[in-house]
C-alpha cells in the first residue's frame, strides 16, 4: 500500500494539538497550550486544562488539515490518545476524535500516548533496530521499555515506584521560587552551578533496594532530601545557593536515569536506547545519556526539543505504525484509560 496518511490528535494534559503524518514524513504539527492558564495555580488544573481542550479542538485540527493542505476526507485513519493522561482531558480529544470518524467514515485508533513518545522518533531517526530499549521521562511517567514492535508488542522493564523525574523537579522548583512548570527553570540554574556542591542520594541504586529494583525508578527520597538541605540553610540563616542546588539535583537524576538506561541496554543487548517525554528536553539528561551511551557504545535518540514535549505527531506516527502493521482499528465507543498500562499499545 501507499504511505498512510494519518490525522493524529492529543489532549492528554495542557496540550491541544493535531498533526498529520504520511509515512515517515510529517507534513503539519500544531499545538495549543493552557499551560499559561495554570501557572497561577502552580500545577494542571484538570477542569481548566479541559475546558481548553474543547476550544481548541476544532482550530487545532483545521489548522493541521490545511497546513498539510488534506481535508479530512484525503487521510487514511485518525488516531487519538486514549491514555494514560486525565480524564477529562483525555475525553475531550477521543468523542472529537470519534465525531471526526463517524463523520468521514474513517478508522480510528485509541493509542497510548506514551509509546508515541517512542514512535515519534521514526521522524527524525528512521527505523527502530532489533530489541530497542526506550527511556520515557515525563511530568508523570518515567519507565524503561523494551520495544520488540512498536505496534504490536512492548514490554516494561522498569517504571516509577513514586515520583516521577518531572514531578520531583516540579516539587523542589515550588521550593525554590520558581513559578510552573519548574523543570525549564532548574534547566537554566543547573548550567551556572556546581553539580557537586550538594551530595543528593540517587534513588533506588544501593544496597537491597537497588539490587531489588535494578531498572525501576523512585526520586521522592531525592526530592525530600533536597527539600530539608534547602530548610536547614533558611533555618540556620544562610543564604540558599539556587544555582548549585538546581545543579547537584539535575546531576543526581540524570545520573540515575543514565545508569539504569545502560544496564537495561546490557541486559537486553540493546545497541540504541529511544529517549522520548517532556523531561526529554532537560539538557542535563541529554548530555548525560549521550555521555553514557558513547561509553557503552550504544546509539542514544533523544528527539529534537519539539518533539519531546506533548504532541499530535506522536500520535499520528504511532497511528501509521499500527495501520501499516494491519492492527483492527479500535471500536467506535473504545473508552479512555486514564490509568493505560505501559505494555497496551492501543484500546
Amino acid at each position: 500500500m501507499s504511505e498512510p496518511i494519518v490525522l493524529g490528535i492529543e489532549s492528554t494534559c495542557d496540550e491541544t494539538a493535531a498533526a498529520i503524518v504520511q509515512g515517515r514524513t510529517l507534513r503539519s504539527n500544531v499545538v495549543a497550550s493552557s499551560m499559561e492558564e495554570h501557572a497561577r495555580y502552580g500545577g494542571v488544573i484538570p477542569e481548566i486544562a479541559s475546558r481548553a481542550h474543547a476550544e481548541a479542538f476544532v482550530p487545532c485540527v483545521s489548522q493541521a488539515l490545511s497546513d498539510a493542505g488534506l481535508g479530512l476526507g484525503d487521510v487514511d485513519a485518525i488516531a487519538v490518545s486514549a491514555g494514560p493522561g486525565l480524564a477529562g482531558c483525555l475525553a475531550v480529544g477521543v468523542s472529537g476524535a470519534k465525531a471526526l470518524a463517524w463523520a468521514a467514515n474513517k478508522p480510528l485508533y485509541g493509542i497510548n500516548h506514551v509509546i508515541g513518545h517512542i514512535a515519534v522518533t521514526q521522524l527524525q531517526f528512521g527505523p527502530f533496530p532489533k530489541d530497542t530499549l526506550a527511556l520515557i521521562v515525563s511530568g508523570g511517567h518515567t519507565s524503561l521499555l523494551h520495544v520488540r514492535d512498536v505496534a504490536r508488542h512492548v514490554d516494561v522493564v522498569g517504571t516509577t515506584l513514586d515520583d516521577a523525574a518531572g514531578e520531583c523537579f516540579d516539587k523542589v522548583a515550588r521550593l525554590l521560587g520558581f513559578p510552573y512548570p519548574g523543570g525549564p527553570h532548574i534547566d537554566r540554574h543547573a548550567q551556572l552551578g556546581d553539580p557537586k556542591a550538594i551530595k543528593v542520594p540517587q534513588g533506588l541504586t544501593q544496597g537491597k533496594a537497588g539490587a531489588a529494583h535494578p531498572y525501576d525508578f523512585s526520586f521522592s527520597g531525592v526530592k525530600t532530601a533536597v527539600a530539608r538541605w534547602i530548610e536547614e540553610q533558611q533555618a540556620a540563616g544562610r543564604d540558599v545557593p539556587i544555582d548549585d542546588v538546581c545543579a547537584s539535583l539535575a546531576d543526581s537524576v540524570a545520573t540515575v536515569l543514565a545508569r539504569k538506561a545502560m544496564r537495561g541496554c546490557e541486559q537486553y543487548d540493546s545497541k540504541t536506547l529511544i529517549v522520548g517525554g517532556g523531561f526529554s528536553a532537560n539538557s542535563q539528561l541529554r548530555a548525560k545519556l549521550l555521555e553514557y551511551g558513547e561509553r557503552a557504545g550504544v546509539e542514544v535518540r533523544i528527539p529534537r526539543l519539539k518533539l519531546c514535549t506533548d504532541n499530535g505527531a506522536m500520535v499520528a506516527m504511532l497511528g501509521v505504525n499500527l495501520v501499516e502493521a494491519g492492527v483492527a482499528p479500535s471500536a467506535p465507543d473504545c473508552p479512555i484509560d486514564s490509568a493505560m498500562p505501559m505494555n497496551k499499545i492501543c484500546m
